[in-house]
């Protein structure tokens, strides 16, 4: 999945797959998860925040079922 960079101090990039619904984020430390079932509107919320990884921790962290991809 394609990421785009982001500027945070936990998240390093952001993707997104509108046909299954699925939110990739890789972090700083260069583990990355998988969120599934994460309407487009929450990952352009994600993307429009003056703070990705405040947005990240209010609206996805715990909101969703998750999977680790690498690291």
């Amino acid at each position: 999945m394609k990421r785009t960079p982001v500027d945070s101090s936990n998240l390093a990039s952001v993707g997104y797959d509108a046909t299954n619904q699925t939110l990739e984020i890789e972090f700083q430390n260069r583990s990355i998860y998988q969120y599934s079932n994460v309407p487009e509107s929450v990952y352009r919320e994600l993307m429009q925040a003056d703070s990705h990884g405040t947005y990240f921790n209010q609206n996805i962290k715990g909101a969703y079922l998750y999977h680790k991809v690498s690291r």
